[in-house]
């Protein structure tokens, strides 16, 4: 458990949290909200290219998470990702300029919006192909049994992947060899524009563990304490050798699937319904509700974000494209290959 988790449970007030977490949360859910809206502004103007796919509406699901783990856990994910990735740490500057394709990007521009990567935080994607991430982290789960440690993988991944075959040989084998992993369905209702409803007779997402008795439940995607507790549970589940867990998050973004979706399955009445749930607003309702922070400090977060997204965007524009060099770099270590030639 995080140590922002650790101070959390200790708390006497009314206030499940103390003012520090909240803060982080709201910090980390309108870093990720502002990033995301500078990307679609920046892909409107043709300085990022390909696919996007943007986390709004999910922002809680990255916070509650990041303080229900410990840094030493891996985390896997699909393509929607650039939250999870900013939450875990990584800077908005090298991540702005990924999707820009630029040197200075976390994959040196190489993997663009849906392959973030950092060794160093953890973080091993953004996974382009739908499912195919979730064998990735039941191997890493696996790793990390091997190795004798006791961290967990957190594997996530969507709706639409649920339906895949991978998801569930991966469940099989992580139950019969009680693997560290905790599976996480970030479930935001639409598989592209294919609702759940309309893929499966099993709507409720997280049923689908129960087939290898796994610890399964839902949980309350729009909020970070939800997620946090549930977290929580579920990793300590895991830490003390009982095997896997699967939590179905459940969700909702705002945007299309991509930016090339214009999203008109959904009708204005399921829009205007989720609107009212947005977690930022509700966790800034809170915070100045329950008198847990001053609107002066939540306007100095605001601006603070603000001004970062600005640099971003500027580290983003200034940075190099990568040199053609880069093209045979990173595919194959070059000792084992030493015929190719740079």
């Amino acid at each position: 458990m995080s140590k922002t988790a650790t101070k959390s449970r200790k708390t006497t007030s009314k206030r499940s949290f103390d003012k520090d977490t909240y803060l982080l949360w709201y910090e980390n859910m309108l870093r990720i909200r502002r990033f995301e809206e500078r990307a679609l502004m920046m892909y409107g103007q043709q300085k990022i290219r390909g696919f996007c796919h943007v986390y709004i509406g999910q922002e809680a699901i990255a916070a509650g998470l990041m303080t229900g783990i410990r840094k030493e856990d891996a985390i896997v994910t699909g393509y929607r990702q650039h939250g999870i990735a900013i939450a875990r740490g990584m800077g908005t500057k090298e991540c702005m300029a990924e999707l820009f394709g630029k040197i200075d990007g976390c994959n040196k521009g190489k993997g663009g919006s849906m392959h973030f990567f950092s060794n160093e935080h953890r973080y091993f994607g953004g996974n382009g192909i739908v499912g195919a991430q979730i064998p990735i982290g039941t191997g890493i789960g696996l790793a990390e049994q091997y190795k004798g440690t006791d961290n967990i993988s957190v594997t996530m991944f969507g709706d639409g992947a649920a339906r895949q075959g991978s998801l569930f040989e991966s469940f099989n084998m992580a139950m019969t060899w009680k693997l560290p992993v905790l599976y996480i369905c970030e479930n935001n209702h639409y598989a592209m524009g294919t609702s759940v409803k309309r893929t499966s007779n099993v709507t409720d997402i997280y049923k689908l563990g129960s087939a290898f008795d796994m610890p399964s439940e839902p949980v309350d995607g729009m909020d970070p304490e939800s997620v946090h507790h549930a977290l929580v549970k579920a990793a300590d589940h895991i830490r003390a050798g009982k095997g896997p867990y699967f939590l179905e998050i459940k969700t909702y973004r705002y945007k299309g699937h991509s930016v090339s979706d214009p999203a008109t399955y959904r009708t204005k009445d399921e829009l205007k319904e989720y609107q009212e749930k947005d977690p930022i607003k509700l966790l800034e309702a809170k915070l100045l509700d329950d008198k847990i922070a001053a609107k002066e400090e939540i306007e100095k977060i605001k601006d603070l974000i603000k001004s970062e997204i600005n640099e971003a965007v500027k580290f983003a524009e200034s940075s190099d494209l990568p040199p053609a060099s880069e093209l045979y770099t990173d595919n194959y270590q070059q000792e084992n290959y030493p015929f190719i030639k740079h």
